[in-house]
């Protein structure tokens, strides 16, 4: 196998394993707004996945190397600020618009950056190749399929839920610039911090906290912060390098079917023979993204914004 064939195979497994951890997260957040606030939650669980990073931090010399550069340019600070201020928007925006919304509708319509990121792809002019596009296509209809009944109807939190999405899909954008001219570690790193303290920060004002639910969510907030954020979320920073952004969006978008099978295992969900089909239509949306003619937009993404 061909170097860059092997750097693209291990950035779509890196990504399709954040994928089915962030899916079996979705258990635990669920379990989570049963003892504690959603911010509260949020932010110490991604506080935890930035203690994750700290030994591989010290023991990774590019990373030491980026801190002490850091330290004499605060300037660098900058892409750490930026993924951590919107990975700590689009979270509280769903969060607030799960409310006033449906748990069907908040599914679909915030995976819809499966399709919101290649058309932020056009605008930046980046080169998104056929078999992309028709991947995002069966993934958004396969997650229609999977998220959405014969009663859906548009409600008052589904707009949060959408502009979460455009956030999310930013973020996503923004990973990939950011991701090939930084240290992955210290981008992660700085992205939990400032998401974990962000969101701590609000929960602390608007939510009560005591010791009691603190220790109730414990287990929640293990598996939420050292696997779904200190695990999964560095995964995406480090796969990125070597992916473009709306072929990651695609393989992200497997999110929905993790979650489903995670509900179905944990929680005793029904899968029904619609949900079923959603499942196999993103599966062939994620074959067909990895498969078809994609040109020259693996090869090369996008340099749109200055670094």
């Amino acid at each position: 196998m061909k170097p860059e064939a092997r750097k693209h195979l291990r950035a779509n497994l890196l990504m399709l394993a954040a994928a089915a951890i962030w899916g079996s997260a979705f258990v635990a957040q669920r379990l989570s707004l049963d003892v504690i606030g959603p911010f509260l939650f949020t932010g110490l669980r991604f506080l935890l996945g930035a203690l994750v990073l700290v030994p591989l931090l010290m023991l990774n010399t590019a990373s030491r190397a980026q801190f002490a550069a850091i330290r004499r340019e605060p300037k660098l600070l900058a892409p750490g600020l930026a993924l951590g201020g919107l990975l700590a928007v689009s979270i509280s925006l769903q969060q607030i618009g799960l409310q006033y919304t449906r748990i069907a509708n908040a599914g679909f319509i915030s995976s819809l950056y499966v399709v919101i990121v290649p058309l932020m792809g056009v605008f930046a002019r980046h080169r998104i190749g056929p078999g992309t596009w028709f991947g995002a296509l069966l993934a958004a209809i396969g997650l229609y399929l999977l998220s959405i009944n014969e009663h859906f109807s548009v409600l008052y939190g589904d707009w949060f839920q959408l502009a979460g999405a455009v956030i999310i899909a930013a973020h996503v954008m923004a990973v990939g610039h950011f991701a090939k001219r930084h240290n992955p570690l210290v981008l992660a790193f700085m992205q939990f911090v400032v998401c974990g303290v962000a969101c701590l920060a609000v929960g602390l004002a608007i939510e009560p906290v005591s010791g009691t639910m603190l220790r109730n969510a414990l287990p929640t907030l293990l598996y939420g912060g050292l696997l779904s954020v200190g695990v999964g979320y560095t995964m995406q920073v480090v796969a990125q390098r070597d992916a473009a952004p709306a072929h990651a969006a695609v393989i992200f978008s497997m999110e929905g079917v993790f979650a489903a099978i995670a509900g179905w295992a944990a929680l005793g969900e029904t899968l029904t023979l619609r949900a079923l089909v959603g499942c196999a239509l993103m599966l062939a949306g994620l074959l067909a993204c990895q498969l078809l003619p994609n040109g020259d937009a693996r090869k090369k993404d996008e340099d749109a914004l200055p670094a």
